[in-house]
């Protein structure tokens, strides 16, 4: 019953029987306006409703984060977004594994090949790593997510683009407090406060997280604050300064888990994980500013500025050493600075006849580290035998135009020129010299064209340019696994192709469907991992082809029912050697599901008004289904995890308190405690391939709100 046929022909029946009730209900009439009017600002960087945008862009609001669970990671609400796949590592050492048709899955750690923007500052760095966490959700408003071919105009990121909002101050001030506790020990706080005195506006969010963990040695502490100041310091200028800090002291890692071991007991440890103590503790502050500026007559100016500290430090497996006892592992730390200032110039004019809108934009960010290494024993350091500085900066300037050409056909047009320069000094010489220094330049340009068939139906085609450098931790060692700058990966560069079409027959119904393809070459592949260290090369070739469908429908003013789903054939289109293996032409990129669905259906008790975002009073109540394809694990596709099929159940309450607003939440996840790998550790050398998911689990919550 659980063959490959038989997995496909239920998923084909599952898309086919969700977008049917989609489309079967998409006229009926319901109580809550929605997608037809999000804004977005991530396909032309400046607002406009996402039915128009001519690009795959899906919005998250702040109703669907909250309901999503205690808010700790970007997977909970962000599954519902096609294209996208987070993959739930139950490893918060390594933050979640997250990739945009199939870019970013060769990550161990960390996030690649998609860039993440906090209130329009970068939470990715000039190389292109960025860490999930950074994202406080807690105070959150909404989140985009840019996919395609004008995804490529945000610079090192081939994937696409992940955009968080802070919320803006309320005229009135408010007080939140909430607090979640679940499954494995964990624990959730939230404390909150927003408000305008005056000109200003004040959120503060403060929040904690504790678990002790699904697995054996992955027990996690952190801590979190986010604030942002809005004001107006002269007329039609806006300044948010926003400030946060996330403190990790401990993030336990359980590592991945052989086929036998996981097989034997799914909740243990890694080989070595308990004995040598891993683990990794972070310190991280940031503060940036923002500014825009309404000139006049259709123009308007933006700038930004930010600057912060990043503290790692890691212990890890390590490798065996003959002449060391047995408990003998490595320990890695980086102490990161880095900084960056953007500016962007928006206008709206006209050609002739014709309506034009521009944007004109520079960015240029650094960061440096400094970066040891060394033998640990029993999870402390003994020896230093890593000792250098690394810089990566980057200096882009780009530029993007609409044009409305006719009634019913607009065209879109941009180029980006990117220049990302890295370098190392090694002031460990005794092991040789590491040091290395390269430069990545890349021109990236981009087309589409829109046509807008009815005030209904958009049908859209772009064409874009894009590409991605390796990571400074993924030219850390050399092809052998020896510390030093590893000069010889390429920058990959790809070629993407997208068609898609967007259908609103009514204010509470859509449907959005886009297929693309992708060709890259020197595409950055794992070549190995092995006690916390990866090396990386380049493969020759690889394609992508897929689709994505989203819809949403209204069915009467108390149901309404969601569906994301992704359909990728990401392949090596050409064989090569990785080391002394051979990888095949034809076989599949590890870490990328072949499909990804999520459907809900989500009940109220009483119909919201139209326009309303909150459920004012009164009871909801949801069933969630997902379910993913097959998982390779290596190049060689000789190992490789199961699809699975999970269902979730939550259910929340809201009460009203005098003027506060008291809510309960809870969720059952995966209910039929289905036995599943969540994620997988790519071309791992000791086969621990396997991050196991947790079966049944739970999750309750209480939030309350109250005007001060």
């Amino acid at each position: 019953m659980n063959s490959p046929k038989f997995k496909k022909a239920k998923l084909n029946l599952l898309l086919q029987s969700a977008l049917t009730l989609v489309v079967a209900h998409a006229y009926q009439a319901g109580a809550s306006a929605q997608t037809l009017s999000e804004v977005v600002v991530s396909a032309s960087r400046a607002e406009q409703r996402s039915f128009d945008a001519p690009a795959a862009v899906q919005s998250i609001d702040r109703d669907t984060i909250e309901a999503a669970g205690p808010q700790v990671n970007l997977s909970e609400s962000l599954n519902r977004v096609p294209g996208l796949t987070i993959l739930s590592r139950q490893n918060y050492a390594q933050d979640l594994q997250v990739s945009i048709r199939g870019f970013g899955a060769r990550s161990a750690f960390g996030i690649r090949g998609v860039r993440l923007l906090v209130d329009g500052i970068p939470a990715t760095t000039p190389d292109g790593q960025g860490q999930g966490s950074s994202i406080s959700l807690t105070s959150t408003d909404r989140m985009e997510v840019l996919r395609g071919p004008l995804a490529q105009l945000y610079g090192n990121a081939a994937g696409g683009v992940i955009q968080a909002f802070t919320r803006e101050a309320p005229a009135s001030p408010e007080f939140e407090a909430a607090a979640y506790v679940g499954s494995f020990g964990m624990r959730r706080t939230d404390w909150q406060y927003a408000g305008r005195v005056g000109q200003y506006g004040l959120v503060a969010d403060y929040s904690t997280f504790d678990i002790d963990g699904f697995r054996n040695n992955s027990k996690t502490e952190r801590k979190q604050f986010n604030g942002k100041l809005s004001f107006d310091p002269f007329e039609k200028t806006r300044v948010n300064v926003v400030f946060n800090r996330f403190d990790m002291p401990l993030a336990q890692d359980p590592l991945g888990l052989t086929a036998a071991q996981m097989a034997a007991d799914r909740t243990q440890a890694g080989s070595n994980a308990v004995a040598r103590s891993i683990r990794k503790i972070v310190l991280q502050n940031q503060l940036g500013a923002s500014m825009l500026t309404e000139l006049g007559n259709d123009r308007s100016l933006t700038a930004r500025a930010y600057t912060g500290t990043r503290e790692n430090l890691q212990y890890q497996a390590g490798i065996f050493i003959p002449t060391l006892p047995p408990p003998t592992g490595a320990w890695v730390g980086l102490d990161r600075t880095y900084y960056g200032v953007g500016l962007q110039y928006n206008a709206q004019s006209r050609l002739g006849d014709t309506p034009f809108k521009w944007v004109l934009g520079y960015e240029y960010d650094e960061s440096t580290e400094t970066r040891q290494a060394g033998v640990a024993r029993l999870g402390e350091k003994t020896t230093t035998n890593r000792d250098e500085d690394n810089t990566a900066s980057n200096s882009d300037v780009f530029m993007q135009g609409t044009a409305l050409v006719s009634e019913k056909m607009s065209v879109v047009a941009g180029l980006r020129h990117s220049a990302v320069k890295f370098r190392s000094d090694d002031h460990f010489l005794s092991n040789g010299d590491g040091s290395g220094a390269t430069t990545f330049q890349n021109t990236s340009p981009v087309l589409g064209v829109t046509y807008h068939a009815t005030d209904a139906l958009n049908v859209f085609a772009t064409y874009g340019k894009g590409f991605e450098t390796p990571t400074l931790n993924e030219v850390a060692y050399n092809g052998a696994g020896v510390p030093a700058f590893n000069t010889s990966i390429n920058a990959s560069n790809s070629r993407h192709f997208e068609v898609g079409a967007k259908w609103a027959p009514s204010a509470e119904a859509r449907v959005d469907l886009t297929a693309f393809k992708i060709n890259t070459t020197d595409e950055i592949v794992v070549a190995s991992s092995s006690g916390g260290n990866s090396t990386f090369r380049n493969a020759p070739g690889t394609t992508r082809t897929g689709w994505e469908l989203s819809g949403s429908a209204q069915f009467s003013p108390h149901l309404r029912g969601t569906l994301a789903a992704t359909q990728i054939d990401a392949e090596y289109s050409q064989a090569f050697l990785s080391g002394t293996t051979a990888v095949a032409a034809g076989n599949k990129l590890p870490g990328i599901p072949k499909s990804f669905l999520f459907s809900e259906l989500l009940w109220t008790q009483q119909p919201a008004a139209s326009g309303q975002k909150a459920l004012a009073a009164g009871s909801q109540a949801g069933i969630e289904l997902t379910q993913a394809g097959r998982l390779y694990a290596n190049d060689t596709n000789t190992a490789s995890a199961d699809g699975y099929t999970t269902l979730n159940l939550k259910a929340s309450h809201v009460w009203t308190l005098g003027a506060g607003r008291l809510t309960t939440y809870a969720r059952i996840d995966n209910v039929a405690d289905e036995r599943y790998v969540g994620s997988v550790i790519v071309n791992q050398a000791g086969s621990q391939f396997y991050e196991p998911a947790p079966g049944r689990n739970w999750t309750l919550g209480v939030r309350f709100v109250m005007p001060l």
